[in-house]
């Protein structure tokens, strides 16, 4: 039986306007897409209940608003427990435009279009095309009911931090596959058919090829066909960080023509990556997730030139002659004229015992493709922290489970944004905020059951299997030793900072100033997170990176 296309489903009241709305959709997306048009809100949802239960995906819905019994915001409401999936777009008047913005934060809609929509090849079609361009890498991972043989199966524990690094891997850099728990009938089969042992996961079954075993990411990278090592034998920048600021780099150096290599060694997108929903980023007023903003920005870059090395972990920079040369890992060296730093921070360790052996299994440091409501298997979700991106975090898990937020502070307004504190005030049956609260201890075998914490000083012991930490963030730049200069929180200092290093760090070497974001060796520079008194936020990154191909291009000059 041929599989059956995704749905694009428009609804409204008016015939003439659905039939022109189905035209369009028609005249677009059929080859990719079955579109299906409802007259009326109960028929939209009608439509959605046969489509549900007969397991048919769907990709889209666009909806009128002024829809007579029932609204089009009323509908895409209902619509999310029949296709949960679904990207949802408004069809609106001028006047409904305040509708539309409430809708945004309400309902979590992903656009409004003001009719009419035409001419649709500059008003409708670069919408919808980004957003089912979104859907189809969130939806990549998901299994068929039928199977596939031709794509890659991972076999793995929800709970487990090996096989969620290698699931984490596929998912953010768009590899479809099919996740199979270990404790289910068809992942059984899978491992009973392979002779291969359950103890020793995740197992990784691509087409063709003989099974891995409890691999590291780089090994599956290389197995799935992801680049894992440099084409050219000397770069013009090599940017060791996948982040904003790195990908800004990327996009802006290779599209200048520079040639540009980006080392990763977690996760395209780096911490913003991992943000359930990004609110106040320009030009996005409904938003966007942190794996949709990395997977945009890494198809600009690969589409530049740019080369996009996965799992694979910068360990020193050296400085050769006038070549700067970055070495990885795995023993191999990368070498160019210029060296750009943006590896960004990580979330600071949670100070509770028994925390560090059940990392990756029940406790997770920010939110991935891994750790999301889907994974949870119905059990509460517990945050600890109070920032924006534990409070972006809450919203997220808040669709499929009960959030429990624990705050040290006495008032999330003290260190999260109004609007996100307004939205979980909306949501008191969803999210509990437990303030004055800290966690002590965590308890568990293989994974974690239980944590204990301290409320305002009565300490008690409660039921918990998913904790989620974000509480503060520290700059990855351990690796880079002594060289070049940071500060005592471990920050690269840049530009005029360098002019004067802290005891022990050489001194800015040459007779010229060094540049805006120089760091104390010449020709290597440093952006993003990771730098001394940056701004901490995504467009403040982005801006960051594209200065820093500015700054690399005087320096190329000046050589």
């Amino acid at each position: 039986m041929a599989e059956r296309k995704p749905v694009v489903l428009a609804v409204d009241d008016d015939p003439e306007v659905v039939r022109a709305v189905e035209r369009d959709l028609n005249s677009r997306y059929a080859h990719d897409f079955t579109v299906v048009a409802a007259e009326g809100g109960e028929e939209g949802l009608e439509v959605l209940r046969r489509l549900s239960l007969r397991g048919d995906p769907v990709a889209l819905i666009v909806a009128d608003q002024r829809m007579p019994g029932m609204t089009g915001v009323e509908l895409l409401a209902q619509s999310a427990g029949l296709a949960p999936d679904a990207k949802r777009v408004l069809l609106t008047a001028y006047a409904d435009t305040g509708v539309a913005m409430r809708a945004i934060n309400e309902i979590r809609l992903d656009h409004y279009l003001m009719k009419p929509w035409h001419p649709p090849e500059e008003r409708l079609y670069p919408v919808l095309d980004d957003l089912l361009e979104d859907w189809r890498a969130g939806t990549a991972h998901a299994a068929s009911v039928d199977g596939d043989s031709d794509v890659v199966s991972v076999i793995g524990h929800r709970f487990s931090g090996e096989s969620q690094l290698v699931r984490d891997l596929l998912v953010n850099n768009q590899v479809s596959f099919k996740w199979l728990e270990v404790d289910e009938a068809p992942a059984r089969q899978l491992l009973e058919e392979a002779a291969l042992d359950a103890d020793r996961l995740p197992v990784v079954l691509v087409p063709g090829a003989e099974p891995l075993v409890a691999p590291d990411p780089a090994e599956v990278a290389a197995r799935v066909g992801l680049q894992t090592a440099e084409e050219l034998a000397l770069y013009d920048m090599v940017v060791v960080g996948a982040g904003p600021a790195g990908l800004a780099a990327a996009v802006y150096g290779a599209s200048e023509g520079l040639r540009t290599v980006v080392i990763e060694r977690l996760t395209f997108g780096g911490q913003a990556g991992m943000s359930s929903r990004i609110e106040n980023y320009l030009g996005f007023p409904a938003g966007l997730s942190g794996a949709d903003l990395a997977r945009r920005a890494t198809a600009q870059a690969r589409r530049f030139g740019a080369e996009l090395l996965t799992a694979q972990e910068a360990v020193a920079v050296d400085v050769v002659g006038r070549t700067r040369v970055v070495r990885l890992a795995d023993g191999t060296d990368i070498a160019s004229h210029t060296v750009l730093l943006a590896p960004g921070v990580s979330y600071r360790r949670l100070e509770a015992k028994g925390a560090d052996r059940l990392t990756g299994r029940g406790i997770w440091y920010g939110t991935a493709s891994s750790g999301d409501a889907a994974l949870l298997g119905g059990h509460e979700a517990f945050i600890v922290g109070g920032a924006n991106s534990a409070g972006q975090a809450a919203l997220h898990l808040a669709s499929g489970t009960h959030v429990t937020i624990l705050y040290r502070g006495d008032s999330l307004q003290k260190s999260m944004s109004q609007y996100l504190v307004d939205r979980i005030e909306e949501m008191p049956e969803e999210i509990t905020v437990r303030l004055n609260t800290r966690v002590i201890e965590t308890h568990g075998g293989d994974a974690l059951e239980e944590i204990t914490i301290d409320e305002g000083g009565t300490v008690r012991k409660i039921p918990a299997m998913a904790l989620f930490v974000f509480v503060g963030a520290e700059p990855h730049t351990d690796w880079l030793g002594t060289a070049p200069a940071r500060s005592e929180r471990g920050f690269i200092l840049t530009g005029s900072q360098v002019l004067n290093v802290p005891k022990g760090c050489a001194p800015w070497p040459l007779q010229r100033q060094p540049l805006a974001l120089e760091t104390s060796i010449p020709g290597i520079f440093a952006a993003g997170d990771v730098r001394d008194q940056s701004i901490k936020r995504v467009a403040s990154a982005v801006g960051e990176g594209s200065m820093a191909v500015l700054l690399v291009h005087q320096y190329l000059k000046g050589h």
